[in-house]
């Protein structure tokens, strides 16, 4: 830019100059011109004294004018007239041309000097020379109108290259925002990278105006397209493409991997417009020789499949943990889209859950499906024998893996097993088949058969790829049903192992009980019924967390202690604290240890006693339901008993509910697991009891049966234990009681009150040693104890005398020695009684002795004589 103003300054100088020259030889021509010709000049130079006249008018002339001179001369050249007067009469130099009568401008140096002059001649009438008028102006001056214009000249021209170099800023601001700032080396090294990656990729690019003329289009697409060499600017209708592609790139509308066949190539298409991006209308289309892809896109297609049919089968197969069903499931997943017939067979051993054995020459077919009937392929449940050691399957079985065999027709080796079943098959139609050994861990666990038939083709290599992946999948969830399976059984033979084997004979209540374990595995629920001196029944239901067999194996551990506690006939509140405490011992010498088992904190217990003579039953229970009451008139309560926490949990005192139930009551104890699943909550669950139970008629096993079959699904989540208990009561004269004075005194006449009662129950063959067994209880409670005394006798399917006092001094058995008076009489008592003991009530205790009925008590004579030192 600054060398175009400073061409254009020294131009305009130039032209200033030459301008100025110009006006100066115009105007003095002018003045010249006017005053030669002007009527008194010719008739003043014929004059006598012609610089008189016209000096004057010369002077006037020049000023007028605006000429720095106009000098008259004669015909010869003196001047006649002259600014200067010093020149008048001086002869002007280099004016012969006017003389000669020629009117001329010049640029005149010499002397007086250098001017832009004009010179015109004087004519008379007869156009004879007579004088010359010459009029200038001098050189310096035509200089200074140039310099009085250079400051306006300079002005423009600065004016000028600041609208230059400001529009210059803006082009090149516009011009660095549209290239992003890229400089001129930049944007022809992009150029080029360009144009180098355009005509180098193996793709075709072909750009179209929005008049569907070609702009441009790369080498590939030249070559895919087979253009001419002229393409460029003729429209895309012209270049016989193809009726397809021409139509495409015609529409201008996008595509996407659009096939074309082109001559004998198939082009993936993809068309997008360019106006959306920031160009002009138009369309780049790129081409690309799909020809070769497309088989092996047919291959991928393939591939893809047989994926997604593994996927599927991964999920479809093992979603139970039953050995048979998976097995089904294999057979579902594989026909039709794999096989037209499937067969799986199973060792023995596995279906029952065992450990496979090495002997894989037999198996029981598990599973067969078929995608059409009529075929002659054994049924599910035959034997398969593998005894012939060149067929498929025995191959297969050697060498742990699987065999094809792609034409059944032309192969031979596997008729050998059974040629009249094979020479069948190949009647019916099967031709192709793939035998696979079912591993897993190492270890044959079946055989899973894969057979085609007329109207599929035959098995090739990638198909046995397929086959084995399949088979491995499902020998992994068939290992896992048989190892469940095993897990399984283990822990329901322990839980019913652990759990009463039957109830016990008693004739306090009508009892009748169910366990079931869950469908997921066993759990920790658990019952039982334990007879207590005094005709009284204990009943318990409790609930460990957890599942499997190390909740079989915890609720083993919880039931013992249960039923060591109960020996000691403590009350239920008492026997549930005890309870508690041994769980909170347990768990934390379980926890030091880092043992795995299962914890016993947590588990529910509900314990309760009910005592026949007056129909009262005493209810304590751990963090459990607490259990249905059925009055003989049907009407059902849940009786709202204290609750305490789950053992194990610690700090809180165990409280026991106290019930009166009348003769023929039905008192139902449960576990969770009989009411609650997951589509049905606890409230509903109770609801649901309570109707069902709410029968006066029903027996505590028809009560069982009833709430098994509606209150449980067909797949329960979690185990039961149900325990349905119906009162009786002792009659009451079968019950016979004395309150005794604190006086020895008293003992014979109790002791004969006792004698009477007893032949009255027709019972004098037990009458000695129950006389003897009451007076030793008896002396002993008035002797060692505290009053009150209350001797009571109770009769049922054995005799029980029980003597009472206000002490909670507990006797105990124990060798008397030759000097001591006493210390015989519980000795004695154990000799003639069945089985003895104490249990300490709210105030005092109880020492019982039972004696069976059938019977007459047969001591051991040489211990009373050693007792007694004879």
């Amino acid at each position: 830019m600054l060398v175009l103003v400073a061409v254009a300054v020294a131009a305009l100088v130039v032209q200033g100059q030459y301008d100025a020259e110009r006006s100066a030889m115009d105007r003095s021509l002018a003045a010249a011109e006017a005053f030669a010709h002007a009527p008194g000049t010719a008739l003043a130079l014929r004059s006598p004294d012609p610089t008189a006249r016209l000096q004057p008018a010369a002077e006037q002339a020049r000023k007028g004018a605006g000429v720095d001179f106009v000098s008259v001369l004669d015909a010869h050249g003196v001047r006649l007239t002259d600014p200067d007067p010093a020149l008048i009469g001086t002869k002007a130099e280099g004016v012969g041309r006017a003389i000669g009568g020629e009117t001329y401008t010049e640029t005149f140096h010499g002397r007086p000097t250098d001017a832009v002059r004009a010179v015109v001649p004087v004519t008379d009438a007869s156009r004879r020379v007579v004088g010359i008028v010459s009029a200038g102006i001098q050189y310096a001056n035509v200089g200074n109108v140039l310099h009085k214009q250079l400051p306006l000249l300079l002005g423009a021209v600065a004016g000028a290259l600041v609208l230059a170099t400001g529009g210059a800023a803006l082009v090149s601001r516009r011009l660095l925002r549209q290239t992003h700032g890229l400089g001129p080396v930049e944007m022809t090294r992009m150029y080029e990278h360009h144009d180098a990656v355009l005509h180098a990729v193996r793709e075709g690019v072909l750009i179209v105006g929005g008049d569907g003329r070609v702009l441009l289009g790369n080498d590939e697409a030249r070559r895919l397209l087979d253009l001419p060499d002229d393409a460029d600017q003729r429209h895309v209708t012209e270049l016989g493409l193809g009726p397809a592609l021409t139509r495409l790139l015609a529409a201008g509308e996008a595509a996407t991997d659009e096939v074309i066949p082109a001559g004998d190539r198939l082009l993936a298409v993809n068309i997008r417009p360019t106006a959306p991006f920031g160009g002009a209308q138009g369309l780049v289309a790129t081409f690309r020789d799909s020809t070769e892809l497309r088989a092996l896109s047919g291959q991928a297609e393939v591939a893809r499949g047989r994926l997604a049919f593994l996927y599927e089968a991964g999920v479809r197969i093992g979603t139970t943990l039953d050995v048979r069903r998976t097995a089904e499931e294999l057979s579902e997943v594989a026909v039709p889209r794999m096989a037209d017939f499937v067969t799986v067979e199973l060792l023995d051993s596995v279906l029952r859950g065992e450990e496979p054995t090495s002997a894989v020459r037999e198996m029981r077919r598990t599973a067969l499906r078929a995608a059409r009937g009529g075929h002659t392929l054994q049924p599910v449940g035959d034997v398969i024998r593998f005894v012939m050691a060149d067929t498929p399957m025995v191959v297969a079985l050697h060498r742990g893996k699987a065999v094809l065999v792609p034409d059944l027709n032309t192969a031979q080796d596997w008729r050998a097993q059974d040629p009249e079943g094979a020479r069948r098959a190949l009647a019916y139609g099967i031709h192709s088949l793939i035998t696979v050994p079912l591993r897993a861990r190492g270890v044959v666990l079946g055989m899973a058969n894969f057979w085609r038939a007329t109207g599929s083709p035959r098995y090739e290599e990638e198909d046995v790829a397929v086959a084995e992946e399949l088979v491995a999948r499902a020998a992994v969830a068939i290992d896992n049903a048989r190892r469940y399976d095993r897990e399984h059984a283990m822990a329901v033979t322990l839980q019913r192992n652990l759990l009463p084997l039957g109830l016990p004979e008693q004739d306090a209540l009508e009892v009748a009980s169910r366990y079931l374990p869950a469908q997921s595995g066993v759990g920790g629920d658990w019952f039982d019924v334990i007879p207590l001196p005094g005709f009284r029944v204990a009943l318990v239901v409790g609930d460990i967390v957890g599942h499997g067999l190390q909740a079989a194996v915890t609720m083993g551990r919880l039931r013992t202690a249960v039923l060591n506690f109960s020996s000691l006939d403590l009350a239920p509140d008492e026997l549930l604290g005890h309870l508690d405490e041994m769980v909170t011992r347990l768990d934390t010498q379980s926890a030091t240890a880092g043992d795995d088992r299962v914890p016993l904190t947590g588990a529910t217990c509900l314990y309760a006693i009910y005592d026949p003579v007056g129909g009262h039953c005493t209810v304590s229970r751990a963090g459990h339901l607490a259990p249905a009451v059925v009055d003989p008139q049907g009407r059902v309560t849940f009786p709202d008993l204290p609750l305490s926490p789950p053992l194990g949990v610690g700090g809180h005192p165990f409280e026991a509910g106290e019930l009166e139930l009348p003769e023929g009551s039905r008192l139902v104890l449960f576990t969770d697991g009989l009411i609650e699943h997951r589509g049905r909550d606890v409230d509903e669950g109770l609801a649901m009891l309570s109707a069902t139970i709410a029968d006066a008629g029903l027996t505590p096993e028809e009560t069982c049966r009833l709430l098994v079959d509606r209150m449980l699904p067909e797949h329960p989540g979690d185990d039961v234990a149900l325990l349905v208990a119906r009162t009786r009561l002792l009659h009451p004269s079968c019950v016979a009681a004395w309150d005794v004075p604190f006086d020895v005194e008293a003992v014979p006449r109790v002791r004969g009150e006792v004698s009477r009662r007893l032949a009255a129950w027709e019972l004098e063959q037990t009458a000695f040693a129950t006389e003897l067994i009451l007076s030793e209880l008896l002396t002993n409670a008035i002797r060692y104890g505290a009053p009150p005394v209350r001797v009571r006798l109770l009769l049922g399917r054995t005799l029980v005398c029980e003597v009472s006092d206000g002490s909670n001094t507990s006797p105990r058995l124990r060798r008397a020695a030759t000097t001591d008076e006493g210390g015989r009489g519980l000795f004695l008592v154990s000799q003639f009684a069945d089985i003895w003991g104490v249990r300490y009530a709210s105030r005092g205790k109880v020492i019982w002795a039972e004696q069976t009925l059938d019977r007459a008590p047969e001591p051991d004579v040489s211990a009373l004589f050693d007792m007694m030192d004879f």
